[in-house]
């Protein structure tokens, strides 16, 4: 139940270089907020304690706070804040309004991941701030490998400024964007793009199944493929264009793949298609 009982305070050492010393507020903790402070615990730079306001911990959670400490709905984290972030759903941060509220001061910093959650409507639901970014994430800042943008309102100082980067860039990429618009794209790129991948590791799995190895294997290889592949692509500094190139050897076997894939731009095609559709669905939650 939310602040009762004893907060445990953290006993991990943090590294504090760079970025706000004060430790944020996370508000909600489901799929997307567990992400993030999972990302933060891995990389231990956040500020400790980190405090988690959850109304309804998973077993999950539970078990997280154990293994790493942080303060999980701690009675103090209800008065005005440095930072907050929202990770909850639409409809329950309406519902956490009243605890939202005693958070917020005129100097205080909101950072939303909230889908389809425009800066207007964090003005509407967090009045009185000293300033607001809208940030959307990917699954993979779990691991310190995720891929975030934000846009700032104008009333973000460059401390605060400074201090998102510091937040959401520590689990992986963060690129700031010059139109909030651009962040519905952002979604159906990035956002989204994992599945976008996951799928495609199912494919290479049921393809080498389907042809012959076993299951097992097939899933091993299909995996190793695709990490192998993301981490070249990470640190090798070529376009993706050239790192094809040097996998595809004139008339070899990844020529004869890449024939198929590339048969009058089919591929391009359904990935256009399909990061357009997420785009449009995340324009049609955010309504701009």
């Amino acid at each position: 139940m939310l602040f009762q009982g004893e907060a445990m305070d953290s006993s991990v050492e943090y590294q504090t270089e760079g970025g706000s010393k004060a430790p944020p507020v996370l508000i909600g903790c489901g799929r997307m907020g567990h992400a993030l402070l999972s990302g933060w615990l891995e990389a231990r730079t956040v500020p400790a304690p980190i405090r988690v306001i959850e109304p309804h911990p998973s077993a999950g959670l539970l078990e997280l706070q154990l293994r790493k400490g942080f303060v999980l709905n701690g009675a103090e984290a209800l008065k005005a804040q440095e930072t907050i972030i929202l990770a909850v759903k639409p409809q329950q941060a309406v519902e956490l309004r009243p605890i939202i509220g005693p958070m917020i001061g005129r100097n205080t910093l909101v950072i939303s991941i909230m889908a389809g959650k425009t800066i207007e409507d964090l003005r509407t639901l967090c009045p009185g701030a000293g300033a607001y970014v809208r940030a959307m994430p990917n699954l993979p800042i779990a691991v310190g490998r995720g891929a975030t943008v934000g846009y700032a309102d104008e009333g973000c100082t460059p401390a605060q400024i400074a201090s998102t980067e510091f937040l959401l860039g520590g689990t992986g990429l963060f690129e700031w964007l010059r139109s909030e618009s651009l962040i519905d794209i952002a979604t159906g790129l990035a956002g989204s793009g994992p599945a976008y991948l996951f799928y495609l590791a199912d494919c290479f799995t049921k393809a080498g199944t389907e042809l012959g190895l076993p299951a097992p294997i097939a899933e091993r290889l299909s995996r190793a493929t695709l990490s192998g592949a993301g981490e070249m692509l990470r640190l090798s500094g070529k376009t993706a264009t050239d790192l094809r190139m040097d996998v595809t050897s004139p008339s070899g076997t990844t020529e004869a793949g890449l024939r198929v894939l590339m048969h009058e731009a089919t591929l391009q095609d359904l990935i256009f298609e399909a990061v357009s559709a997420a785009t449009q669905r995340a324009r049609e939650l955010s309504g701009i």
